[in-house]
């Protein structure tokens, strides 16, 4: 049984910084691309940013320049570094991973996501 354990949301004043965490727990083969998305309130899911098996980024435009998406492969972990940040960006932000799973001589590959952590940037 694979699960996605998310922490570091909270309340942060308006510029202020965050760091979020995704951690995958249980037994698997492999982790290829691993991922932010977040879900405003009456808004639909967007993704934040990628992270590729070879570390490879990729960001919305809103946030580049003050996000930054990392993996720890020996901790199957996924960070996001969240920094100036606005009200608008006041939403659950969930983690999305793409594992591979080797059974009985079989390769599968699962969409992971997790329970999703709130993050609320307010003065």
């Amino acid at each position: 049984q694979v699960q996605l354990v998310e922490s570091g949301g909270g309340l942060v004043q308006p510029g202020g910084s965050l760091r979020l965490s995704c951690a995958v727990v249980g037994s698997i083969f492999g982790i290829n691309a691993m991922g932010w998305y977040r879900q405003a309130p009456g808004k639909e899911r967007e993704l934040v940013a990628v992270i590729t098996s070879g570390s490879s980024t990729n960001y919305t435009d809103s946030v580049k320049g003050r996000f930054n998406i990392s993996r720890d492969n020996a901790k199957n972990t996924v960070f996001l570094q969240m920094t100036s940040l606005k009200t608008e960006e006041t939403a659950v932000y969930y983690c999305d991973v793409e594992g591979v799973t080797y059974e009985l001589e079989v390769v599968r590959i699962y969409d992971y996501w997790g329970q999703g952590t709130q993050v609320t940037v307010s003065s």
